[in-house]
């Protein structure tokens, strides 16, 4: 199949690159637009889980990551809090439905991903690190000890989105704000769970990494580049509320 393939921000505002995704998943179900990968280096997020702004730390919480220079923002799919900035790659799948299952996905998506990053010297694996933040089934992580890359999917009538975020260097950094989100949160979380790619091959940078993944979905697809649109952006630009945290 041959699909679209984004790279880079859609603009300072990173509430704007939650958005696109879903922006991107309605266009793609109402067949608007192609299939579409996109991969970039975010901006430094805390992406909430709708649980979360339930929960009574939720503002407390909020303020934790401002303090720690990390935008709010509510997340469209997922569980509990995230926290990524430019050491990490977010890669969106958007495709039409297809009759696959989403536990199928999330299984062989993970595998890709792990494939992958042995390939760079990781002894990588698939599932949940007991005490990893926004825990997942199907989690990857390193020796079994520390958590790389975390998913999460959306589907709507029509089309699915399949999200993953990938830690590639400084997790210093995301524990410190994890730290004191997950605290105001009231969530149990072991902070020596959280890794990066770099600390397990410290020769693969965050460009080494984005090659190899991006190569495993050109096994599968032909990815051809592409840029946004103002119909993209404009769409985006009305999902904003549903993300931005006042």
């Amino acid at each position: 199949m041959e699909v679209d393939f984004l790279e880079g921000r859609a603009g300072p505002d990173p509430t704007l690159d939650v958005a696109l995704p879903h922006a991107m998943l309605d266009l793609v179900a109402a067949r608007r637009r192609r299939p579409l990968v996109r991969c970039y280096r975010p901006a430094a997020t805390v992406a909430f889980g709708r649980r979360d702004t339930f929960l009574a730390g939720f503002q407390t919480a909020v303020a934790a990551a401002r303090e720690h220079r990390f935008t709010p923002v509510i997340r469209g799919s997922g569980g509990r809090a995230a926290a990524y900035d430019e050491g990490c790659l977010i890669l969106d799948e958007v495709m039409p439905a297809d009759g696959s299952a989403i536990r199928e996905r999330f299984a062989a998506e993970a595998d890709r991903q792990a494939r992958a990053l042995r390939g760079v010297g990781v002894d990588a694996r698939v599932g949940e690190v007991p005490g990893e933040y926004c825990p997942g089934e199907f989690s990857v992580n390193a020796r079994g000890l520390v958590k790389l890359i975390g998913a999460a999917e959306r589907i709507v009538k029509g089309a699915w989105l399949h999200s993953s975020v990938v830690v590639v260097d400084g997790p210093g950094r995301l524990r410190a704000v994890l730290k004191d989100v997950y605290a105001a949160l009231g969530l149990d979380w072991d902070p020596d769970t959280t890794g990066a790619v770099s600390d397990e091959a410290p020769r693969a940078g965050v460009e080494h990494v984005r090659t190899v993944l991006v190569a495993e979905y050109e096994t599968r697809y032909a990815l051809s580049p592409a840029s946004l649109t103002d119909v993209e952006l404009a769409r985006a630009a009305e999902l904003l509320d549903r993300h931005r945290v006042s």
